[in-house]
């Protein structure tokens, strides 16, 4: 008996030593997140930046009524929307009103864009009470060398909406937007405009 007592002393002892010095192989791995590994080929424990993500992109390259460039827009994914952002020159100086146009056509004077996307079917502008439409962006400020870098989400909507069959469009207005009136803003004729197009 007292020779069994020792061998289980022993052994507390050598697990005592053992201590931190070793991990626990006993402890669970952390587990991978399978579905993301199938879609993606990511084979890594972390899974938060998944080999064969990709995030899409597209552009709008503005152009005024004559034919002129103006700059390009980027527009990407975000959390709560569509970040648009770039820089546009040859405007006049002063505030303008900034759309999201519901059709990917650029002809002179840019009616064929179409009306401000809306797929909630509400109304223009961040101040009224029936609105906005997802495509209502902030007024862009040019200043007196007519440029202005444009940066802006939209208000919700993922980029595939914008890139479907019939396209949208980014708009610059000739006035500054009020954010209230239905259903452009009182913001006037459209001055510069641009297909959105997927990036290769």
């Amino acid at each position: 008996m007292r020779y069994a007592s020792a061998i289980v002393c022993c052994c507390l002892a050598a697990a005592a030593c053992r201590g931190d010095d070793r991990p626990d192989e006993t402890a669970a791995a952390p587990a991978i997140d399978s579905a993301v590994a199938g879609i993606t080929g990511d084979t890594v424990r972390d899974t938060t930046n998944a080999v064969g993500d990709t995030t899409v992109t597209a552009t709008a390259v503005m152009q005024d009524a004559a034919g002129k460039e103006l700059g390009t827009v980027t527009l990407t994914d975000a959390a709560d929307g569509i970040a648009v952002s770039g820089a546009i020159t040859g405007l006049p100086p002063g505030e303008h009103g900034f759309h999201v146009h519901a059709v990917g056509q650029c002809a002179p004077p840019f009616e064929s864009a179409g009306p401000h996307w809306n797929p909630s079917s509400k109304q223009h502008g961040t101040l009224n009470p029936a609105g906005p439409h997802a495509g209502d962006l902030g007024n862009l400020n040019v200043g007196p060398a007519g440029t202005v870098t444009a940066a802006g989400t939209t208000r919700g909507g993922r980029l595939s909406e914008l890139l479907d069959a019939d396209g949208a469009a980014l708009v610059v207005h000739e006035k500054v937007d009020d954010y209230r009136t239905d259903p452009s803003g009182n913001s006037g004729a459209r001055i510069a405009c641009g297909v959105i197009q997927r990036a290769p």
